[in-house]
């Protein structure tokens, strides 16, 4: 098992440092023209970590079939429970992020401006863009993030079918609480590629690796119990996708020009979002583990409640 998970990061964590070299080599950092799209090709690496190794387990009879049952390409023993989690997060995670900016704003880390759209009105201009029309486009926004989501779900499921996929159910015999904490940290430090230039948080510099572990960790802990009471993967996989088009969106929608946004401190991103998600997380979490167990090393496919195995 050692030795699988061991293969299964190196070829995770490397293969991101490989495929965003080129803007490191390129000294422009945050400015290669490349980067969204090495950033979006980077989130395919824990999933071919995942073909990687079942390519070498294959001799010991692990079919696809089976690798897809357990490591949640199914929708899980309980098919009704896994479609509901997965609306609740298409759903819910914009109101979560937009719970975020609003108590950021009551607690003065941030002043917004929804109703006049000022900030979204200044990045028209600066598009050069009729502003008047600002009303009309953060509708059109608003539908759109939950229809680009379905496609930068796609993305998504490169990560997902690795960290909560493949590596959560091989952390749960550190017991529940470990292993969701730790798969966060390591999905944390994947990021660091991107994060060292700054990535997320331009102002903090290669800080930003840093600033970005709490926030992994608690909505890696959300994503985590998706897949810990479905036994599928589908669900954290919107759940990723559909928080990383909120945020942008809501940010922008929500920003007041007179006032630049600090995602160091308000938002989703910020030390107001992760209190906020950690809430969250620790009471899914402690619902989840209520009575029941943590699956078993060999069934991935198996809710929390259902699976035998030493409880967390």
């Amino acid at each position: 098992m050692r030795s699988k998970t061991t293969l299964f990061l190196c070829v995770a964590l490397v293969g991101a440092w490989l495929v965003v070299l080129p803007a490191w080599l390129s000294g422009k950092g945050l400015e290669f023209a490349l980067l969204p799209v090495l950033a979006g090709a980077m989130m395919f690496t824990p999933a071919i970590a995942v073909l990687v190794v079942w390519l070498r387990s294959r001799r010991e009879g692990l079919t696809f079939r089976l690798l897809a049952r357990e490591t949640g390409l199914t929708l899980g023993p309980r098919k009704g429970r896994t479609l509901a989690v997965l609306g609740v997060m298409w759903l819910g995670v914009p109101l979560l992020v937009a719970l975020t900016l609003a108590v950021s704003a009551l607690v003065g880390a941030a002043e917004l401006d929804v109703g006049g759209l000022s900030g979204l009105k200044r990045a028209l201009e600066t598009a050069d863009v009729d502003s008047s029309k600002a009303s009309i486009v953060a509708l059109g926004m608003l539908v759109g993030m939950f229809v680009t989501s379905l496609i930068s779900a796609v993305l998504a499921f490169g990560e997902e079918w690795g960290w909560r996929g493949w590596l959560l159910p091989r952390l749960l015999r550190l017991g529940t609480l470990p292993a969701v904490l730790v798969s966060g940290v390591i999905w944390a430090a994947w990021h660091a590629p991107l994060t060292l230039l700054g990535y997320n948080y331009p102002d903090l510099g290669p800080w930003a690796a840093l600033m970005f572990v709490p926030f992994c960790t608690v909505f890696g802990a959300v994503l985590a119990w998706t897949r810990l009471v479905t036994g599928s993967v589908w669900p954290a996989v919107i759940g990723h996708a559909i928080f990383n088009e909120s945020a942008t969106t809501l940010i922008v929608l929500s920003s007041d020009a007179s006032a630049p946004f600090n995602p160091v401190i308000a938002g989703p991103g910020g030390l107001v979002g992760g209190v906020i998600i950690a809430l969250l997380a620790a009471l899914l979490l402690a619902g989840a583990g209520r009575g029941g167990r943590a699956p078993r090393e060999d069934a991935g496919n198996l809710p929390i409640t259902e699976a035998s195995g030493a409880a967390g």
